[in-house]
């Protein structure tokens, strides 16, 4: 089936725009709210600005054309969020700094701020799918066996589950394992539930899915650790030597940029995953 031509540029994605630009100018100004909300408040505008142009590009966008959809991404964003935020409790890899001493406002910080994880990421796939990216790369079409799909499922079971057990000093040497424990866990399920899948794509010679959001997972990270650096309220790392040998982008340690990516598919594999339990639409 054709693809929907483009579409205007809708009138949210000014929107976006302009407070990306009022948030940077605050953050310039050293506004004490803007700086203290800078966060959530330019992913805010990234996201309705990447939209509107995911729309012109495609003709077809989250907020545009699945609306509920687009409601219910955030959602599920923080539930999955705080999943890694249970891990971080064991590993220690970060910290927040700067956020509001106040309970019920900082828990509103961490809830906005994490619902735009989902959304900023699978906009920017959106993007880079409407400006092209990977549209010629095609791979040879080759079946998964069940022991390949067995395997993934084990080795994420493995990746999920070994590093919270580990003895205190060994744990932050292991966020890497689970920044892709949940694509090897749970691509394996979606594929055998039928749910959109990166694998399946890859066996059918299309690894462009998988692509894209490796990229979109890399321009994000380079925005979150960009913005990030500038904000009063944030995160830093405590990710040990030899990790961090004192090369740094912004504050993450340049090996921790690494993550990013695969987060990316990991975001995608979750939300599939949560939304065959739950019922719904899917937007690739």
């Amino acid at each position: 089936m054709k693809d929907p031509s483009p579409g205007r540029f809708p009138w949210y994605g000014w929107l976006g725009a302009l407070i990306v630009l009022g948030a940077e100018m605050g953050l310039i100004l050293r506004e004490p709210f803007i700086s203290r909300w800078f966060t959530p408040i330019v992913w805010t505008g990234y996201i309705l600005f990447a939209d509107a142009l995911s729309f012109r590009l495609r003709g077809r966008s989250l907020i545009r054309s699945q609306p509920r959809e687009a409601l219910m991404i955030p959602w599920l964003s923080v539930g999955c969020w705080l999943i890694f935020e249970l891990y971080n409790l064991r590993l220690g890899n970060w910290y927040y700094v700067g956020v509001p001493e106040n309970p019920w406002v900082r828990n509103l910080a961490y809830l906005w701020s994490f619902a735009t994880i989902f959304p900023a990421i699978f906009e920017t796939a959106d993007v880079l799918e409407g400006l092209g990216l990977f549209r010629r790369v095609r791979v040879s079409p080759r079946p998964m066996t069940p022991f390949g799909s067995a395997m993934s499922f084990l080795l994420g079971v493995a990746f999920l589950t070994i590093p919270p057990i580990l003895p205190a000093p060994a744990r932050p040497f292991t966020f890497a394992f689970v920044w892709t424990g949940f694509i090897l866990f749970l691509e394996p399920v979606n594929r055998h539930l039928g749910a959109p899948s990166c694998y399946r794509a890859w066996e059918e010679g299309n690894p462009r899915p998988a692509l894209l959001l490796l990229a979109a997972g890399g321009v994000c990270g380079l925005l979150w650790e960009f913005w990030n650096y500038w904000a009063t309220a944030g995160w830093r790392y405590t990710i040990p030597w030899p990790l961090d040998f004192g090369v740094y982008y912004f504050q993450m340690p340049v090996l921790g940029m690494l993550g990013f990516p695969p987060f990316a598919m990991e975001c995608y594999a979750m939300y599939h995953f949560l939304r065959r339990m739950l019922g719904g639409e899917k937007f690739w």
